[in-house]
């Protein structure tokens, strides 16, 4: 019977077959990971591209916030000071927060409170609990702006501020639009 002792020389050709084995695997898993990150970015891109209509051969699920919402704004110098009018044209399945319903304007301008054409309806919301919407097809938003010491401002910058949403399950995000507008000297 004879009884093999390793040599030096296979010990060491061991250890290098074992440092490769070690090194593929660390290569293959390496690039498993990579290739299912990669994967599911991409699928993550087709479900947006998916919702809001990217591809042309696919049928969207959900418009574009400006498709959803075609909101307009006017106004009107009137003797108590300048009346600010948002008109919201909203497309059935979808609703607007009467509550996000914002402005935002510099030191020395105010609002009054807003009045609304339509009456809003209530809703449980995910994200806020029992708030009142519109879902009417057409809603204006009033408002009289009016400045402190009561003399006129030219091209006042105002930011309107509001958010809806599609009945379908998509919140658009807090959408704000900039416009300037000339507030009409208050008469006494």
């Amino acid at each position: 019977m004879s009884i093999k002792i390793p040599t030096l020389q296979s010990v060491a050709i061991n250890k290098r077959a074992t440092k490769f084995h070690v090194l593929a695997f660390t290569v293959a898993i390496t690039s498993l990971m990579t290739a299912l990150s990669m994967t599911s970015i991409s699928a993550q891109a087709a479900g947006l591209n998916d919702l809001f209509n990217s591809s042309s051969a696919s049928q969207s699920k959900f418009l574009p916030v400006d498709e959803a919402f075609q909101v307009t704004s006017s106004t009107k110098a009137i003797s108590k000071g300048t009346r600010l009018s948002i008109t919201f044209d909203i497309t059935p399945g979808h609703y607007v927060y009467k509550e996000q319903l914002a402005l935002s304007f510099p030191k020395g301008i105010n609002a009054t409170p807003f009045t609304f054409n339509q009456t809003p309806v209530s809703i449980d919301d995910p994200t806020f609990g029992k708030v009142p919407v519109f879902t009417q097809r057409s809603v204006v938003a009033t408002t009289m702006l009016t400045t402190n010491n009561g003399k006129g401002a030219k091209n006042a910058p105002i930011i309107i501020g509001w958010q809806g949403c599609a009945k379908a399950g998509l919140c658009y995000p807090p959408e704000k639009i900039k416009t300037k507008v000339n507030i009409a000297a208050t008469r006494r």
